[in-house]
């Protein structure tokens, strides 16, 4: 944790979210005056966020919306309920998204998500739901898994024909449920995304990959597979993102920071500049 306790209602931002957009968010939410928790999966995680005032970091899983309606419940009876709760978490993250909708709306606390913009489709083949996998002609063809470990089991089950590859992060859980998909391990590879797409790059060619499969989350991983796919003359599977949680407002990145404005007490007349609470 970076910070103790933070301010009274009217001044915090409680901010669901992972390394991708958390970061920068927490930077530009606390350049304006908000006092922002930030809750992470892993101590990992937060190591991108900054040490700084006004920043309370919060580390480990959430739960589900009876944990979320907990914490919630605390911020009231400690007179700290944020202004906002922000839901910043990964576009595929919906059980996450879903939960912290429940609980927000039970509690009539306003929630805002932020949405990460879909990339064009490209030459890429989508894919609404993973049963769709088995439409494809995929019998003896080097397939790389890019999409995480969790549903490794279930895309090795529907391309049953395929020569199964995978790219996992290097974890203990990740291995096991590699292992538990019976990916052979000379077929795996434990590393984190790189930033230039080198060491993928160089997986694809040392493997023979044809196919890629990986999530359309519309980040830097998916646009990196979209350019290795072209360089290297890769076809690509997209694995569409879920629907967002329904009723909640989902905003871009400059559209969200104009929502939230600033804490009351940095404007004339006390009144914050986010619009309706």
């Amino acid at each position: 944790m970076h910070a103790g306790a933070l301010g009274p209602r009217g001044q915090r931002i409680w901010i669901l979210a992972g390394t991708g957009e958390g970061p920068p968010l927490a930077s530009a939410l606390l350049e304006r005056g908000w006092q922002v928790r930030v809750s992470v999966v892993s101590a990992a995680a937060g190591r991108a966020y900054p040490a700084a005032a006004g920043l309370e970091l919060a580390v480990g899983a959430i739960g589900d919306a009876a944990a979320v309606a907990q914490a919630l419940e605390q911020f009231a009876l400690a007179g700290t309920s944020p202004s906002w709760v922000v839901d910043a978490t990964h576009p595929f993250a919906s059980r996450i998204s879903a939960d912290l909708a429940e609980a927000c709306r039970l509690h009539r606390q306003p929630l805002l998500r932020l949405h990460r913009p879909q990339l064009p489709a490209g030459r890429a083949i989508l894919l609404p739901q993973l049963a769709d996998l088995q439409t494809l002609p995929l019998a003896g063809r080097r397939l790389l898994l890019a999409i995480g470990a969790r549903q490794l089991a279930r895309v090795v089950g529907l391309s049953a024909t395929a020569c199964h590859h995978a790219r996992i992060l290097p974890n203990a859980t990740a291995l096991a449920q590699a292992m538990a998909a019976g990916l052979a391990a000379d077929r795996l590879a434990c590393l984190r995304p790189s930033l230039e797409g080198q060491i993928e790059a160089a997986l694809c060619r040392r493997w023979r990959i044809e196919v890629v499969l990986c999530r359309r989350s519309g980040g830097c991983g998916e646009q990196l597979w979209h350019q290795l796919a072209a360089d290297l003359d890769l076809q690509l599977l997209l694995l569409d993102r879920p629907a967002e949680p329904a009723a909640v407002e989902c905003l871009a990145w400059q559209q969200l920071l104009d929502r939230l404005g600033a804490p009351e007490w940095q404007l004339p007349g006390g009144k914050a500049d986010g619009g309706n609470r």
